[in-house]
């Protein structure tokens, strides 16, 4: 039995196929390949859960962030636009990202648990990653909440 967003990702893949979308159809290809080859690796075949499916599709569309920033850098314009654009495909299958107000005050309440805990300064910030993350988690990405949690324990 296949999992709701993978096979969700499968029937979207048969629609662009049919309108002729190669920017979507191939996208999707890609991103139903990652999850398959996540799928057999190990030991064993299993059937991914749509927790472990939406992480493949994060995972991938940081590598398109991170491939458009690099093709930008390159001065490789078009490159950048079609990596952009694909990361735009894959977030539609991606929970809603916390806006940084809602970043910003999950971190602070977690900065209070931690300083109530016996945490302080610069060294609290692993006691307080433990504490945001599982609350973000598929949220927001580690390097924004990194960004926030060193600003606020910075203070």
């Amino acid at each position: 039995m296949t999992t709701s967003l993978k096979s969700k990702l499968q029937e979207d893949l048969t629609a662009a196929v049919r309108e002729r979308d190669e920017l979507r159809s191939s996208t999707l290809r890609l991103t139903l390949a990652a999850i398959t080859k996540e799928e057999v690796a190990g030991k064993t075949k299993r059937e991914l859960s749509d927790d472990e499916v939406q992480k493949v599709i994060a995972k991938e569309a940081k590598k398109r962030r991170e491939a458009a920033d690099a093709f930008a850098q390159g001065g490789r314009a078009e490159s950048a636009e079609r990596e952009k654009a694909e990361g735009v495909v894959l977030a539609e299958y991606l929970p809603k990202q916390l806006g940084d107000e809602e970043l910003e005050q999950i971190v602070a309440q977690a900065v209070q648990e931690a300083k109530a805990a016996g945490a302080e300064g610069p060294r609290a910030m692993g006691a307080v990653m433990k504490i945001v993350n599982p609350k973000v988690a598929g949220l927001a990405e580690g390097g924004r909440v990194a960004a926030v949690v060193k600003k606020l324990l910075a203070g």
